[in-house]
């Protein structure tokens, strides 16, 4: 009886042990920052998020000038933009970090209406940033982008 239950609970230990390597790479706590490589039309895009407890509490999309001005402050931009496109980058850069905050990087991100080139570059520095969380390298990484 007790070899049986001896290979019984090797079974279930093996079993486990095998289970575990089928789970996608847990986050490591820490900040991490994807930006993009260039500029695109004067402003570099970039994310970042801080991970705790292995999720994603806080997560920031934006973009920067060579000045450091924040795209989402400038009401200049927001009202041509929205007047054009009928979305502005305060409201896409908080729905698409919403959606990944939401989401923790498992589900996929939908695309707003009018910031179409925005959802593309949010979609390729979110697989990066999420990719230095998985290994824990607070590097900050730089993207392509424009491909």
């Amino acid at each position: 009886m007790k070899r049986i239950a001896g290979i019984v609970l090797a079974l279930l230990m093996v079993g486990t042990l095998m289970g575990c390597g089928n789970e996608k790479t847990a986050l490591q706590d820490g900040y991490y920052t994807a930006q993009a490589m260039e500029y695109s039309h004067g402003w570099k895009e970039y994310i970042t998020i801080l991970v705790k407890g292995g999720s994603i509490i806080s997560v920031e999309y934006n973009a920067e000038n060579a000045s450091g001005f924040i795209k989402s402050w400038d009401n200049a931009y927001m009202q041509t933009m929205f007047h054009s496109t009928g979305t502005y980058p305060n409201q896409y850069t908080r729905y698409y970090a919403g959606q990944l905050l939401e989401g923790q990087g498992k589900e996929g991100i939908d695309a707003l209406s009018g910031a179409s080139s925005s959802y593309g570059s949010f979609q390729k520095l979110m697989a990066a940033v999420l990719e230095q969380a998985g290994k824990g390298d607070s590097s900050i990484v730089f993207v392509d982008t424009a491909n």
